[in-house]
Parts: structure tokens; sequence; C-alpha cells
């Protein structure tokens, strides 16, 4: 892996033997603060690190950079593609209100984004479909289950795709313009990401693609498209307005059949008992 390609905390990590006590020192404090790391200036760093700024600045050089304000741009496109830098210190009380001011700006974008008409498209396609696939690859991995979990109380053939060991095509080959899709696309997608989402729609299957701000260039492949921000106040990203648009979803697929829902649900409930699945209240 070339410096280039490395972000900041992995440069660190590789030069650390390297630098001077002081630069250690530095390089500490850069690690220990990595969340912040985007709006201080060179000066602020040296204070803040107890070290001068000639210390910062040859730090900065010898980790492959110009200037502290490379290094802030630097900062800026981690957090911007996902990536979690910093961490609240050890010990420290987590700032409550501000994260719950950004979860709740979250949901309200998200349904915003959504809106009267977006969902009745979206729960038109979930409640339609021949199967529902939906496809969720690592960080959009745990919303897929949820969504899954919920929509199968409404409905059933509700996939989850790709199965442990499995890749994608076993569960396409089949899918069609009766199928449905749904593509959760949130940031740090794999690589493939692109040509999977193109390769459904290719097929003529109508996909709901979910995702963050950045799988917006993807909009194109998608029947409906909707945003879902996950930013956070913290060095990881949310995904409770994620989980919450999936309620939603779910419980919209719910409503437009209820009798039918409702039997499904009976039945589902018959065999957690002869199951012995779930603990008794």
């Amino acid at each position: 892996m070339s410096v280039q390609t490395m972000n900041i905390g992995q440069r660190i990590d590789r030069s650390y033997g390297e630098l001077s006590p002081q630069e250690q020192r530095a390089a500490d404090f850069i690690l220990d603060h990595l969340s912040d790391l985007a709006v201080y200036s060179g000066t602020e760093l040296a204070q803040r690190s107890g070290v001068s700024k000639a210390t910062v600045s040859r730090l900065f050089r010898r980790l492959g950079f110009e200037n502290a304000q490379e290094v802030r741009e630097h900062a800026r496109s981690l957090r911007s593609s996902g990536v979690p830098v910093g961490g609240a210190t050890p010990g420290a009380t987590a700032d409550l209100s501000a994260h719950l001011v950004r979860e709740v700006e979250n949901l309200r974008r998200c349904l915003d984004a959504l809106g009267p008409e977006r969902l009745e498209q979206a729960t038109s396609l979930l409640v339609r479909g021949r199967t529902v696939t939906i496809v969720g690859l690592r960080n959009s991995y745990p919303v897929a289950v949820h969504l899954r979990e919920q929509l199968a109380q409404a409905r059933d053939s509700v996939l989850l795709a790709p199965l442990p060991g499995q890749t994608l095509a076993e569960e396409f080959a089949e899918r069609d313009a009766r199928d449905t899709a749904v593509v959760l696309g949130f940031r740090r997608r794999p690589a493939g990401f692109g040509r999977m989402i193109a390769g459904i729609a290719d097929r003529g299957v109508p996909v709901i693609l979910i995702g963050d701000p950045s799988a917006r260039r993807y909009a194109e492949f998608a029947s409906v498209w909707i945003e879902c921000p996950i930013d956070s106040v913290s060095p990881l990203d949310s995904y409770a307005s994620a989980m919450s648009l999936a309620n939603v979803l779910a419980s919209n697929t719910l409503a437009a059949h209820a009798r039918d829902s409702r039997t499904r649900i009976a039945a589902i409930n018959t065999l957690y008992d002869a199951f012995g699945e779930l603990e008794q209240p």
C-alpha cells in the first residue's frame, strides 16, 4: 500500500518508531483526536500537544502532507467517506444532546426525502412483487436483515441475499419484472456495487435503492430512490434513521393487505407456540 492511499492513522503507525520523541507526542495527540483533526490548524495542534509548530510541520512532511491545510482536507475526506476516525476520550461523557439533535435531523431528512408519493411507490413494489429480495452488503447488512424480518411479517417470499457462502447470481437467475429488489447501499460499499445494481436492473427487476447521499450516483438504476442520512457526531455512522425507515416500509406493506397480513401473523404466532421459540411474558 502506498503512502498516498493510507489514511493518517496508518501513516503514523507505519512511521511511529522513526519519529522523534516530540513528533511522537504530536502524533499521539493526533491519534487521540482524529475526529477533530479537520478543524485544527497547525498552531492549534502544536499548542494542544505541547510541542512547537515546527515539530508539527516536520511531522506532517514525514507523513506525506505538505501542510496543515492538506491534513484538514484529508481528515474531512475520511469522515465523508465513512471512515471511523477518532473517538471519545476514554472515560469521557458523551454529548448526548448533540447526538440526539443529529439523530432527529437524520430522521427528518430521511422522511422528508421519502414523502407520501415515494412511500406509495415503494409500498406498491413491496406488495405486488412475486418475491422481494433484499440485498445488503457490509455496513448495509444489519439493516437488510432487520427489513427482511419486518417484511416477513407482512408477506411471504421475502428473501435475503446473498446467502452465506453464496453469490448474488444464484439469487437473481430467475428474477424478472414480476419481482422486486431492495438494495441497500450505505457508504463504504464493496467495489462491485455499481455493476451489481446495474445487473439487477438489466434483468428488468424493479429496484428500491436505499442509501446515504453518496449512493445517489446509482439512482438511475432504481425505480425508487430513498436517501437516508447516517451522519453522526461520533466517529461511527448511525443507522437509526435507516432502521426507522425499515419500520415505515414494512408497516405500510402490512397495512396494504391488512386481512392477509393478519392471517399470516396468526399462522406465525401459532408456530411460535408449537415450536416453543419465544419466551412467555
